[in-house]
Formats: C-alpha cells, sequence, structure tokens
C-alpha cells in the first residue's frame, strides 16, 4: 500500500533535466537541482561486469560516441566514453554514470529519485535488483527513493531483497489496465506510473481514490496535461519541469 514515508514532489526531471543536458548524467542532475528541482527520474542496468550505471539504452550509439550493446562493456571500457558531446559540445567528455556515483552525487544535493529498474531484453532482472537495491537503499533515505519497473519480477525481486516496508515500489505501465491493483498488491506497490497520453480519466481516479500515488511520463505541455492533476495525478515526470513552474 501507499508509503506515507515517501516525500514525493509534484514535478520530477526525466532522467535529469533531459531538456537541458545530456540524459541520464550527472549533468543533468546537477541542471536539474540548478533550476530548484528536488528529485530525477533515472534508468539503472549493469554492464557485462555487472556494475550498475545510468542508462537508458541496451545499446551505446544514441547517447554516446561509441556503438555496440551496453551489456559488452565492462567499467574500464564504459569510462572510456563521452556521453555528453552528442548533446552539445559543453557537455564532450561527460562520463557514463555509475550507480554509485549517482547516489553520492544526489546525497550531496539531498535529492531524491525515482530509479527505474531497466530491464531489456536478455537481461537478468535478479542480478539488476541485487546490484543495485541495496547501494540505493544504503545511499538514500526512505523519504527520497522510490524504485519503479515495468517488469514484474524485477519488483517482486526488489521486494523479497528489501522487505515489506523498507522500499517505495511503483509499477510502471503505458496504460493503466485493469490489473494493475493486482499487479500493485503483488508487489506491495506505493505507486502507478503511467504515460500522460494514454491515461484515462476514469483510471486515474480508481488509482487515486485506493489511496496509490499517481505519477505520469513524460508531459513537457503544461496546458494539455492541466485537467490530469482533476484526476489525482501526483507528479509529473517532465523532460524540462520548469516548464510547469509558476
Amino acid at each position: 500500500m501507499p508509503d506515507a514515508a515517501l516525500a514525493l514532489p509534484r514535478l520530477i526531471a526525466h532522467r535529469g533535466l533531459s531538456a537541458r543536458a545530456p540524459e541520464n548524467t550527472l549533468a543533468a542532475v546537477r541542471a536539474a537541482h540548478a533550476v530548484g528541482v528536488t528529485w530525477v527520474e533515472l534508468d539503472v542496468q549493469l554492464l557485462g561486469d555487472g556494475t550498475p550505471v545510468i542508462w537508458h539504452d541496451a545499446g551505446l550509439r544514441r547517447c554516446s560516441d561509441r556503438r555496440g550493446r551496453l551489456a559488452d562493456l565492462d567499467l574500464a571500457a564504459a569510462r572510456r566514453l563521452d556521453a555528453g558531446g552528442w548533446f552539445g559540445e559543453a557537455f564532450r567528455g561527460e562520463p557514463m554514470a555509475t550507480l554509485e556515483a549517482m547516489l553520492a552525487l544526489l546525497d550531496a544535493l539531498d535529492m531524491g529519485v525515482n530509479l527505474e529498474l531497466k530491464v531489456n531484453r536478455g537481461r537478468d532482472p535478479r542480478a539488476l535488483v541485487e546490484a543495485a537495491v541495496p547501494a540505493v537503499m544504503a545511499a538514500l533515505p526512505p523519504s527520497r527513493r522510490l524504485l519503479s519497473s515495468f517488469n514484474d519480477a524485477a519488483l517482486a525481486h526488489a521486494r523479497t531483497l528489501a522487505g515489506p516496508e523498507a522500499l517505495s515500489l511503483g509499477v510502471l505501465v503505458e496504460g493503466v489496465g485493469r490489473d494493475w491493483r493486482r499487479r500493485c498488491e503483488a508487489v506491495t506497490a506505493c505507486s502507478v506510473h503511467a504515460d500522460w497520453k494514454r491515461l484515462k480519466a476514469a483510471r486515474a481516479r480508481e488509482v487515486s481514490e485506493a489511496g496509490y500515488r499517481l505519477l505520469c511520463y513524460t508531459a513537457n505541455d503544461p496546458a494539455a496535461f492541466a485537467p490530469r492533476w482533476e484526476w489525482g495525478v501526483e507528479a509529473v515526470i517532465s523532460d524540462d519541469p520548469t516548464r510547469f513552474m509558476p
């Protein structure tokens, strides 16, 4: 059920302030902090050597100067990547962030994180959970950490590893289907995270009235998004949350 200890804000920066800095990097988190955003949404997955890193894609091409698969890298190779130059010259040389480095930064900046357990095709959800969850729980207080996933096996293993009350979990969906409550109850989730464009008013109110926290991704148009606040949405995950600021 919902976790009262979770201090969820109204605005969360998607992959850091990804409209203004390369996504899922330390620079993007610093940029979010600089504009007054207190929480970020990030993705975690494993390198081939088992090191947890902050990265979304299964491949490297879109967000670095290399090609290939994330699963084929070890930490030494990952440290040679440029994860910022693709976005702009000012970010050239930005490293791929390890989970360890990212958690240290979040702790130093007193920020919260919605960390997605990103299970791309062919990857092991249990291995990801075992590498990431204890690190997150050790680094940040319960009020500033929320782990989410589309992958039910990852969520289930996270719950088993963390125990019944120690970790806030969120069920990621595209549209909120009829089985949303079953999925939440199976892992004692506190929140549902839905694609804002696919969210329907009746289902949103059902989630909210049941006491679950309702988050929406990835909205960048405050006017178009506005009715959803009345449906019970508590937080928006945006590439540029400053658009939603007064």
